[in-house]
């Protein structure tokens, strides 16, 4: 390949707006992920790559280094001596402009630091500028990959960083979504959600999609995304359950689905992805390992009482109450993950199965992590008599949920089923702390942009 000033003309670097030209002036060039780039021992192939521009910096006028970015991979693109315009061309280039490169992959004199390809780099002989971006970006990718830790440690140290809150980076979130942390967050929500369909996959479950729109003013509780859908009360379903079950009533005895799921509490994001099971029962609703710690509604309400938690013997458990049962069960038993079962009746949807021995109490339970709730499930009620007495029993007009009740009058196997807050399962695992850092465009009670 030619290199110098003097076989290199404005072409080999500039903007370039448009696909078909940039494919002319790379031809001879393989694409390339930056990932996969490897060293070689004597000259390394050519190679076009694209990215964004990290970093830039330049060594006097005529030798200048540009630190590309693709997804969470970097590597150190150089200019060399003898390519003035070109490095006067890299060294103008604002931060996260999308830039195509064209060069030989080479072996740097010693590992370079701060680039996830350590022993290569690319000698640039082609350079040209897809996009360029704002000079003055509303927050930098590498202010927004400091944690809070680091802020704190430099500050101990007597120095000054820039921290960027959660808010501000969510304002931003295209840029924040560039940082190697956001990046490896949500490559591991990938894998959290490809894992838990393999499994039902290979169990002999069905995947299913239920409708996100339903007749009347309610799907069996609080209407809270109400609308006209063509002259017709409707609302938008806040999650798959009503239509899982009857999806097990026609047949499919193992459903599951993954999908946007509403809430209407403080407590959650208001939009989040739902991992949800429903399937025929045949001896009992709850099923886990041996292993697993499980424990009834009432010893976690003990255990609470006797720690001085004021908390009522039939209610639900706030979001203290947990986390506070969550430490005592971490002291008690050495365990961070557990089961609480048998919630009262009262303080689980109209569709949950009461306890034969004690109607007061519920086929039920909810799985924790850390002292945080990640599964939430229960064996259904499949009477249809039952079924209605119950609803009405909230107050609740079965009218507005007749083709729900009446499809257990069709013949209907005992079932139950559970829900998985993707989000949730995600920020838990890491030990995030905000939920909102794994959700890709989180909406909240106050947020609904971007």
């Amino acid at each position: 390949m030619a290199s110098g000033d003097e076989h290199r003309g404005e072409g080999d670097y500039r903007d370039a707006a448009t696909m078909g030209a940039l494919r002319q002036m790379h031809a001879g060039y393989a694409w390339s992920d930056v990932a996969s780039l490897e060293p070689a021992a004597a000259a390394g192939p050519a190679v076009r790559v694209r990215g964004a521009a990290q970093a830039v910096r330049a060594v006097g006028r005529r030798v200048a280094f540009l630190v590309l970015r693709q997804g969470s991979a970097t590597v150190q693109c150089v200019v060399a001596v003898g390519s003035g315009g070109m490095a006067r061309f890299m060294a103008g280039l604002s931060r996260e402009s999308v830039v195509d490169v064209a060069g030989v992959v080479s072996l740097p004199r010693e590992p370079v630091r701060g680039t996830t390809q350590q022993l290569v780099e690319i000698q640039v002989e082609k350079l040209h500028c897809i996009s360029r971006a704002v000079p003055n970006l509303p927050i930098s990718v590498d202010d927004a990959a400091r944690s809070e830790d680091d802020v704190a440690r430099a500050k101990a140290a007597g120095k000054q960083l820039v921290h960027v809150g959660q808010d501000k980076r969510l304002d931003y979130r295209v840029i924040d979504l560039r940082t190697a942390a956001t990046q490896a967050i949500f490559r591991v929500q990938c894998q959290v959600e490809n894992i838990f369909r393999q499994v039902l996959l290979s169990e002999g479950f069905v995947g299913i999609h239920t409708p996100k729109l339903i007749g009347g003013s309610s799907e069996g509780g609080a209407a809270v995304f109400k609308l006209d859908y063509n002259g017709q009360p409707a609302c938008l379903a806040q999650s798959p359950q009503l239509h899982k079950q009857m999806a097990v009533c026609g047949g499919f005895e193992r459903v599951f689905e993954i999908g946007p799921e509403g809430s209407d509490t403080h407590r959650h994001l208001c939009k989040f992805v739902g991992l949800d099971v429903e399937m025929a029962l045949r001896d009992h609703y709850s099923k886990y390992l041996e292993t697993t710690l499980r424990l009834d509604y009432d010893e976690g309400i003990r255990m609470l009482q006797e720690a001085g938690v004021h908390v009522k013997p039939m209610g639900d458990l706030n979001t203290e109450a947990e986390k506070k049962l969550g430490e005592l069960v971490r002291d008690k038993y050495d365990m961070e993950f557990y089961m609480l079962c048998r919630y009262p009746s009262a303080v689980r949807p109209f569709y949950t199965m009461p306890c034969p021995d004690d109607p007061c109490y519920s086929c039920s339970f909810d799985v924790f992590v850390r002292g945080e709730e990640i599964i939430s499930g229960a064996q259904r009620v499949h009477d249809p008599e039952l079924l209605a007495a119950q609803a009405e029993a909230r107050g609740m007009d079965v009218r507005t949920i007749a083709a729900y009740v009446d499809s257990f009058r069709y013949g209907a196997p005992p079932h139950g089923g559970f829900g998985v807050g993707l989000e949730r399962v995600v920020m838990l695992f890491c030990g995030l702390g905000n939920i909102r850092k794994t959700s890709l465009f989180p909406r909240d009670p106050r947020r609904l942009a971007p």
